[in-house]
């Protein structure tokens, strides 16, 4: 692995003879194993020792956040972007120089889902979206929909009794903002140099209450049936009794297991109106170092020029196999293998690199459940699209407050 040392750890370097140094890791099980691999590597060639520290991935944001306060915990977590905002806001992650990484390689929405306010506060390892499945015992790969009519039509005329044509997690907020998004709905506001405007909320602006009209013919036309879940949708694709489904790339090893003949398409490649695709939301995770270590330096050259290589986000791929930050990798792993289909990953990795990451900010925690409750009003017809989007936009307006 080819190593471009920073400039600064040419400095630190010599006095790490005479003072030991260690680097604290805190990560899930998953990258625990070959984050210490990586970690002799670096101890090989600096002198500084790196130890991992397993910690359930669900707790690490909690207890960074106590003991990053308190001037302790570790010198780099491993975590989801949206746990950056509340970091940031406290002062807890260190920035990271744009002009020291490849950025060029990476996807776009993963370098702005680590993005806070123009600045860059980590570096993105794996990517997860959305993507359209389709089982070949069903659909020929020459026969994928390239547009909502396409697919409505291919959906019909698998939908029976016993199978359906087309089924995704519709009362859910993740699965359907891709709709939204397509025709100009958005959760905040956001401008790539000043981060989010959450005054500015567009979850019932014309193009989100022509979406949610959009979703609710699904019903409307006997395509999707009511009461579809995500357990329904995992599940009948899983038993071969689903033509097409929405799902993520978590899916994708127990379809492989199961036996299902399968492809993949993103769905940035589906019009919802001419001109128009879907763009799903982007979950990224990434690496992130702690603005109050004493071992920066170290800490951001090991994150830099040792994790997030091409490389090393293989093996984090290999570890656990989520889409790759970074496009170069497609390439490692259509010579070299790995847990997932290379043209499977590459047609995740282009929906992903074509959708809107999750807002990182602590502010959407209050807009999930009043999404949620719209949606399965307007599906239900409880209420219209017009008044149960209004409603959870006066909900989520009095959430921020």
């Amino acid at each position: 692995m080819k190593k471009k040392f920073i400039i600064i750890l040419l400095l630190v370097l010599s006095i790490t003879s005479l003072f030991s140094v260690t680097l604290t890791v805190w990560s899930s099980e998953k990258q625990q194993d070959f984050i210490r691999k990586i970690g002799q590597e670096f101890t090989r060639d600096t002198g500084v020792t790196v130890e991992v520290q397993q910690i359930t991935f669900g707790d690490i944001k909690t207890k960074y956040l106590t003991a990053a306060q308190a001037g302790e915990g570790p010198d780099i977590i491993i975590g989801a972007q949206d746990w950056l905002g509340e970091l940031v806001v406290n002062g807890l992650l260190e920035p990271i120089p744009k002009s020291a990484i490849e950025l060029d390689k990476f996807a776009d929405s993963g370098i702005e889902a680590f993005t806070y306010e123009g600045v860059l506060y980590g570096i993105p390892y794996a990517l997860e979206s959305q993507a359209l499945f389709y089982n070949r015992d069903y659909i020929n790969d020459n026969e994928v929909p390239t547009n909502i009519d396409e697919l409505k039509k291919l959906a019909k005329q698998f939908t029976t009794p016993d199978t359906a044509g087309f089924l995704f997690s519709a009362g859910e907020l993740y699965y359907s903002y891709s709709f939204i998004s397509a025709l100009g709905g958005y959760v905040f506001k956001h401008d790539p140099r000043t981060g989010y405007d959450v005054s500015d909320i567009g979850l019932n602006n014309e193009g989100a209450i022509k979406a949610v009209y959009l979703i609710k013919s699904f019903f409307d036309e006997g395509i999707l049936p009511y009461g579809v879940d995500y357990n329904i949708v995992d599940s009948m694709f899983l038993d071969g009794l689903a033509a097409m489904v929405i799902n993520g790339p978590w899916a994708v090893k127990s379809y492989l297991d199961a036996g299902i003949d399968f492809g993949v398409v993103p769905l940035t490649r589906i019009e919802v109106e001419p001109g128009k695709t879907m763009k799903p939301f982007v979950g990224v995770q990434g690496l992130m170092i702690n603005s109050r270590s004493s071992n920066k330096a170290f800490a951001m050259e090991f994150v830099i020029n040792y994790l997030a290589t091409a490389e090393g986000i293989y093996e984090f791929y290999i570890a656990d196999p989520r889409l790759p930050s970074r496009n170069d990798v497609v390439q490692i792993i259509e010579e070299q293998g790995g847990p997932v289909p290379a043209e499977i990953v590459a047609a995740f990795t282009e929906s992903a690199a074509g959708g809107e990451p999750m807002p990182n900010i602590p502010e959407m925690a209050v807009v999930w459940s009043p999404m949620d409750d719209a949606l399965s009003n307007i599906i239900n017809g409880v209420q219209t699209p017009e008044e149960a989007l209004n409603d959870a936009v006066s909900k989520i307006k009095a959430g921020l407050k």
